[in-house]
């Protein structure tokens, strides 16, 4: 594994090639999650919508499984310690880094999304009443109220990984 050379101008890990701009902007999309984690929005139905998953979804598109599992992991400290549920942290891992592993499969974003998202689902579940001691209808809320915004943010951050794509590269 080699490390950033300036001279060189990049660095592998993980077998992907950056450049101290990428570098740079992987730290701020691993960063940003907190920053949107304290933005939410309450629906009239009492559904919470957090836009935090915007910054994992664009940061699992542009740099892969190991960006948003690490977008995942240290962009939810703020949303678990606000909601003092730390298994949160662990649940945005298995989306970040799945959704960036079925997307540089050439599966499309949404897909990319939706699969990960099903197979976060079961800790999401198992998790929050077990461990964060939820009831089951208030878990099968946070279900749909995640199904709704992954979507949204998803289709926001596809949007913005094309835009970005050339800047980075």
């Amino acid at each position: 594994m080699e490390f950033i050379d300036i001279k060189r101008g990049y660095s592998s890990l993980f077998g992907l090639k950056y450049s101290v701009k990428n570098m740079c902007f992987l730290a701020f999309l691993v960063v940003l999650p907190n920053i949107l984690g304290a933005f939410k929005y309450t629906t009239v139905f009492g559904l919470r919508v957090h836009f935090f998953q915007y910054a994992i979804f664009l940061t699992a598109i542009l740099y892969g499984p190991v960006g948003g599992a690490l977008s995942g992991a240290l962009g939810s400290l703020y949303v678990a310690y606000a909601m003092s549920n730390p298994y949160i942290l662990f649940g945005n891992v298995l989306l970040g880094y799945f959704t960036g592993y079925f997307a540089r499969t050439g599966t499309s974003h949404m897909r990319a999304m939706y699969y990960a998202y099903a197979l976060q689902i079961p800790w999401l579940v198992l998790s929050d009443i077990f461990l964060a001691n939820m009831t089951v209808d208030a878990v099968g809320l946070v279900v749909v109220s995640l199904t709704l915004s992954n979507i949204f943010l998803m289709y926001l951050s596809s949007k913005s990984s094309n835009l970005l794509k050339t800047w980075i590269r």
